[in-house]
């Protein structure tokens, strides 16, 4: 990326560039914060594509940040962040079993990372790619965004193809935040795009007071390796989501009741969607935190969510002003196809949901929500 950064307006809405730090390698990051006419802002950085801050107003117009987000650039770099912070996510999101898959009776092995598994594209996916980002016109309506661009090569992490990503963030003078993704490639490869930040509402503290609204009636179980085996019915299990629940009264429950939660410490787990129609977008979840008043609405194009509770923050990630970031103190809701569908044996017959060929396209949207409830 040219280091010729363009003027910085004072209008809003309006897009500030700032030097964020140095890779090891020398390579110069930049952090681009969007502003709308509410003061609504999302900083995001070009390594990882890493939001590193989104400030929104609770009911009485108090912005804070409701991600949670590391201090240095150091700290998303080091080898020991494991968490995908804010990143975006890719070639393929959630897990692929033992990072292998057959495309056209040609089998590919990609980096294993997740014991024996790949998890969201490997050791060197997407979250710690170096980006492209330009700024867009602004929009008559008051939108305004920006587009990351990112060419990985063939053979990427063991990937097949060259693959060519766009992601678009987009900020709304209606306190929405939408991703468009879009990606083409010139041979059969895998494609599951996702952003992973992890949301906590209150702006500190823990989620675990939060409720939470799933659109779904079915969930997939997964085994020690975190794979899913097939599907169930949510009904009468801490699964069930289909109206609002605190966090805290399921995880409870299901620590000491749910044998998933023997290995999975928590909810980490694939939701299919309800859906209408199968495209467009459809609701997925609503987030939100009675103290504050800040409320989270999630659409998508996509056909599931991963629930993910924040079970393996264990305390040796510090956020921004020295915490340690623990389980419960955010939770993640990761919109995507189904995991391992390259693999699922109950699709054989159907073309895998994740599979891209060339002269066709990659595309998905899914759109963050935020607004707040009135006093109690």
């Amino acid at each position: 990326m040219s280091n010729n950064l363009p003027p910085t307006t004072t209008a809003i809405p309006s897009v500030l560039v700032s030097l964020y730090g140095n890779l090891r390698d020398g390579r110069v990051v930049h952090e681009y914060t969007l502003k709308n006419v509410n003061g609504m802002r999302i900083s995001v950085i070009n390594y990882g594509g890493i939001v590193t801050s989104l400030c929104v107003p609770d009911r009485s117009g108090k912005s804070a940040n409701v991600v949670l987000h590391l201090s240095s650039l150091a700290e998303y770099e080091d080898e020991k962040n494991q968490a995908h912070l804010g990143s975006l996510v890719g070639r393929c999101a959630n897990r692929i079993a033992y990072g292998n898959f057959a495309i056209d009776g040609q089998v590919h092995q990609v980096d294993i990372n997740d014991g024996d598994h790949s998890l969201h594209g490997g050791t060197q996916g997407f979250g710690r790619s170096f980006w492209d980002i330009e700024i867009l016109p602004e929009s008559n309506d008051g939108k305004i965004a920006i587009e990351l661009s990112l060419c990985s090569s063939h053979g990427d992490q063991g990937y097949p193809g060259n693959l060519k990503v766009r992601v678009r963030y987009t900020l709304t003078a209606e306190n929405s935040w939408q991703i468009d993704y879009d990606a083409q490639t010139d041979k059969p490869t895998l494609v599951n795009l996702t952003n992973h930040s992890y949301f906590n509402l209150a702006g500190t503290g823990s989620v675990l007071d939060h409720e939470l609204t799933l659109n779904a009636d079915r969930y997939a179980p997964v085994d020690v390796g975190l794979i899913p085996t097939g599907r169930a019915d949510v009904t009468d299990t801490v699964f069930d989501f289909r109206q609002p629940r605190v966090l805290r009264e399921l995880l409870s429950s299901g620590l000491a009741n749910e044998p998933q939660f023997a290995f999975t410490r928590g909810f980490d787990h694939h939701f299919d969607l309800n859906r209408n129609h199968p495209t467009g977008l459809c609701h997925v979840a609503r987030l939100s935190d009675q103290v504050s008043g800040r409320t989270m609405d999630v659409l998508s194009t996509e056909p599931g969510v991963q629930f993910y509770s924040g079970n393996f923050l264990d305390g040796s990630l510090l956020g921004a002003h020295g915490s340690p970031l623990k389980a419960g103190d955010g939770l993640c809701l990761e919109t995507q196809q189904v995991p391992n569908a390259i693999n699922d044996r109950s699709q054989k017959t159907q073309r895998p949901s994740t599979l891209l060929i060339p002269n066709e396209r990659y595309t998905s949207s899914t759109v963050y929500c935020f607004s707040s409830l009135p006093l109690p």
